[in-house]
C-alpha cells in the first residue's frame, strides 16, 4: 500500500491527520542536516574507477533517491550483472548525528502525498543517489546467473559509477536497456517458478474522481519494466543472502508459510469475487494465475498480500537456515540502502567478506540490534499504510450511506463477522456472527471519514 496514489489529493485532510497521529517527521533536525551537507562534500578515496561501464537505472520517473544502477554481459552461457548499490556508509560515520537520526527511524515512510527519508535530501536526492551524470560512489555486486537461473556472486567492490541514463518505468523501451536484461529477468522469473516461490506483487491502488461525483478505488496493473527490475534486486539479494550464509554472518529477511486458516479465509474471498480456485491447487500455483487488469482479480492479489504472516529480520545463527517462504529462498535485504538501514549493514559485511577481510565489529553489533529496530519501523509503516487503506475505503464509500452490498464472510468470532464486499476491494465488519463463506448483503450505515471508519449492517 506504499504505492496508493493520490493525484487529486481527494485524501490530503485525511493525511495530515495521520501525519500527526503518527508524529512522522516533516524534516530532520538542523544538527543532522548540518552533519549531512558536510558529508556530501566528501571525496571518494578507496573506490575504483568504473566509469566506463554503461550503467543505467530503471525507477518510477519521478524518483530522484535512486539506489541501484546495473549493466549486464554474458560470460558464456552465464551472464554477469553488475548491481552497483548506492555507497551510503562512505558518507555515514558511524554513531555520528546522521546515523544517529537513521537508527531513529529505521526506514523511509511513504505516504501518497509525501514521504519521510531515512537520511536528508542532500544525500539520498543527492550526493549519494546514482543519478545520471555523476560521478557517484557505489559498491557493485558482481553477480554470475546461470542459465537455469541460479545465482553466485562473483566479487564485490567499491567503485565510482557514472549512470548514463535515467530510465523509467512508464516509458522505458527495450533498446535503452542492456541487450540481455530481458534474458536476464526470464531466467530469474523462472527460476522462481520452478523452486515454488510465492511472491506477489498486486497493482497500484489510487483514488480516482467520479464525474459525477466522489471517489472509487482503481487499479493500475504493474508494468512489465517494474516485474523485470524486481528480478535484478532478486538476484542480488539472494546471491547476497547465500555469501553471508556460507561465512555464518548476516542479517537475513525470514518469512513463514501462510497458516492453514488464513488461506482457507482466502479461498473464501476469491468465492467472494467470483474466482475459481480448485480445491487440490496450492496457494503459490494459484496466484501465479491471476492477472492484474482483472479488478476482482488485482482486488484479491492485495487480499493475499495481507494474508501473510508478515516478514521479518533475523541475524546468522548456528544450524539455523534462514528462510523466506515467498521466496522460497534464503533471502537478504541488501539493495535498497538509502530507503532501509539494515541493508547499509549488509551491504557493508558483503563488501568484507568477498575481499577476504573480517566482519567489522560495527556490524556484527547491528545485526543483534537491527531485528528489533526494523520491527518497529516496519510496524509503524505498517500501519500507516493501513490507516492509509482505511481512510481511501471512507473517501470510497461516502455519500453511499444506505446503499446495499454483496458480500461474503471470511471470518467470524464473538464480536461478529469480517466480510469482503464482493465488488469492491473492501474490507469490513458486522456485529452479527455468521459462518464463513456465508453470502449476504450489508448496508452501508456510516462513513466517518476523519476517522478513518466505515459501519455496515446486515440487510
Amino acid at each position: 500500500m506504499k504505492a496508493l496514489l493520490d493525484p487529486g489529493n481527494a485524501l490530503a485532510q485525511g493525511l495530515a491527520a495521520v501525519r500527526t497521529e503518527f508524529q512522522v517527521p516533516a524534516g530532520f533536525p538542523p544538527h543532522v542536516l548540518q552533519a549531512a551537507e558536510a558529508a556530501a562534500k566528501r571525496v571518494p578515496s578507496s573506490h575504483i574507477d568504473r566509469t566506463g561501464l554503461p550503467f543505467v537505472t530503471l525507477d518510477p520517473a519521478p524518483s530522484t533517491d535512486l539506489d541501484q544502477a546495473f549493466c549486464i554481459e554474458s560470460s558464456g552461457a552465464d551472464l554477469i550483472l553488475r548491481y552497483a548499490i548506492a555507497d551510503v556508509d562512505w558518507f555515514v560515520d558511524e554513531g555520528g548525528a546522521i546515523d544517529v537520526e537513521a537508527w531513529h527511524r529505521g526506514e523511509s515512510l511513504y505516504l501518497p502525498d509525501g514521504k519521510a527519508g531515512l537520511y536528508p535530501p542532500i544525500l539520498s536526492e543527492g550526493a549519494a543517489s546514482l543519478l545520471p551524470g555523476g560521478p557517484r560512489p557505489a559498491v557493485v555486486f558482481i553477480v554470475r546467473v546461470d542459465p537455469n537461473g541460479a545465482v553466485r556472486l562473483d566479487g564485490v567492490e567499491r567503485a565510482i559509477v557514472r549512470s548514463r541514463a535515467k530510465l523509467a518505468y512508464e516509458n522505458v523501451q527495450a533498446a535503452d536497456l542492456p541487450a540481455q536484461f530481458g534474458e536476464l529477468a526470464r531466467r530469474i522469473q523462472a527460476a522462481e517458478t520452478a523452486r515454488g516461490a510465492a511472491r506477489v506483487d498486486p497493482p497500484e491502488q489510487e483514488v480516482a474522481a467520479l464525474p459525477e461525483g466522489g471517489y472509487r478505488l482503481v487499479f493500475r496493473p504493474r508494468l512489465a519494466s517494474e516485474d523485470d527490475n524486481a528480478a535484478l534486486s532478486l538476484a542480488t539479494n539472494m546471491a547476497v543472502a547465500d555469501a553471508l550464509y556460507a561465512h555464518q554472518t548476516g542479517l537475513f529477511r525470514v518469512m513463514d508459510e501462510p497458516s492453514a486458516s488464513a488461506i482457507a479465509r482466502l479461498r473464501l474471498t476469491a468465492a467472494a469475487f467470483g474466482i475459481a480456485w480448485p480445491a487440490g491447487m496450492p496457494l503459490e500455483k494459484f496466484e501465479r494465475t491471476l492477472h492484474q487488469r482483472d479488478p476482482r482479480q488485482a482486488a484479491l492479489m492485495l487480499a493475499i498480500r495481507r494474508a501473510g504472516p508478515g516478514a521479518s529480520y533475523a541475524p546468522y545463527r548456528p544450524s539455523v537456515v534462514p528462510w523466506h517462504a515467498a521466496m522460497a529462498a534464503t533471502y537478504a535485504h541488501a539493495t535498497a540502502p538509502l530507503r532501509r538501514l539494515a541493508d547499509r549493514y549488509v551491504v557493508r559485511t558483503a563488501l568484507e567478506i568477498a575481499n577476504g577481510r573480517p566482519v567489522p565489529a560495527t556490524a556484527r553489533d547491528a545485526f543483534d540490534k537491527l531485528p528489533a529496530v526494523m520491527a518497529k519501523a516496519d510496524s509503524i509503516a505498517g500501519r500507516i499504510d493501513r490507516m492509509v487503506v482505511d481512510l481511501a475505503e471512507a473517501v470510497l464509500l461516502s455519500g453511499q450511506e444506505g446503499t446495499v452490498f454483496p458480500a461474503v464472510v471470511t471470518d467470524s468470532d464473538k464480536h461478529g463477522s469480517k466480510v469482503q464486499l464482493r465488488d469492491h476491494p473492501v474490507v469490513a465488519r458486522i456485529t452479527e456472527t455468521a459462518e464463513p463463506g456465508t453470502r449476504l448483503d450489508i448496508r452501508l450505515t456510516g462513513v466517518d471519514t476523519a476517522r478513518r471508519t466505515v459501519t455496515f449492517e446486515r440487510a
